[in-house]
């Protein structure tokens, strides 16, 4: 039986359990986030949450509980509505992303981002994955640009199945090899940070599984944030789960203890279905 309403429980949540990232194994850091719309409309309240070196956070939570916007928040892409505000700290490798010194378009190509509808743009998929390399000055001839392409259609799983037909238009391709390709131009950037915003919500389970594949094998090289609605997702994939509530970050731990052991009432409530 429910001790008490969702919002009383809010309202005696006090510190965010979980247990925090060790001191200096973190990526990215968000210290007492709030966001607004249009001034009075506050979508998260008071989130502080780490990403740490070499894994995959998932955040989970029901729809418009505020983890896509805090997602948005950490490349700086709610900086393109009009109207909404971000306070607090976020900080990439201890550097506030927020700086007036930062250029937002540099930061994305260091935290990049994958969208939940693959994305790709109206051009060939070798343009695909060149564009950001040429856009940032990455490569230095076509040669050093040819290895980068390459690299990046490995790295993201596509390489075999494009290698013969790169100058075809990457719409051409399927659902799932179209997101594939989205990660190869994000990752070709050398990007330090990738977010991706429920990556499989659009494909069949088989190509699901094998971006979930990906992402497993990409986090030996990247930090991963990971906004979706399947919870069976989030337990396959994460080392670390953030579940969201009515715009605040209830809980975040290892995933195992917040899919069999979770420590507050709200999340318990939503893992075993009671709400969501």
């Amino acid at each position: 039986m429910r001790k008490g309403t969702d919002v009383e429980l809010l309202q005696n949540l006090g510190d965010t359990v979980g247990k925090p990232l060790i001191d200096g194994d973190s990526r990215m850091s968000c210290s007492k986030v709030d966001v607004f719309y249009n001034n009075n409309n506050q979508a998260i309240f008071d989130i502080s949450v780490d990403l740490g070196k070499n894994e995959i956070l998932a955040m989970i939570g029901p729809s418009g509980c505020g983890k896509s916007t805090l997602l948005r928040c950490l490349n700086r892409m709610n900086d393109t509505i009009e109207g909404c505000k971000v306070e607090g700290e976020i900080t990439l490798d201890g550097i506030d992303v927020y700086s007036k010194n930062i250029d937002p378009v540099l930061l994305r190509s260091n935290v990049g981002m994958v969208f939940q509808k693959p994305n790709p743009f109206p051009k060939s998929i070798y343009d695909n994955v060149a564009y950001g390399p040429r856009l940032h000055g990455l490569a230095r001839n076509g040669a050093e640009l040819d290895d980068l392409v390459e690299e990046s259609l490995i790295k993201s799983g596509l390489w075999k199945e494009t290698k013969d037909r790169l100058n075809k238009p990457g719409t051409g391709l399927s659902g799932g090899q179209q997101q594939r390709l989205c990660i190869a131009r994000t990752i070709a950037v050398k990007p330090e940070v990738i977010l991706m915003d429920e990556p499989t919500s659009a494909l069949d389970p088989i190509a699901t599984a094998t971006i979930e594949e990906l992402m497993y094998e990409l986090k030996s090289s990247y930090t991963i944030a990971v906004v979706t609605h399947s919870m069976q997702q989030a337990a396959r994939i994460s080392d670390r789960t953030a579940y969201f509530h009515l715009g605040r970050l209830v809980e975040v731990n290892e995933t195992n203890k917040v899919f069999t052991n979770p420590e507050h009432e709200l999340t318990e409530n939503y893992i075993t279905g009671r709400f969501g």
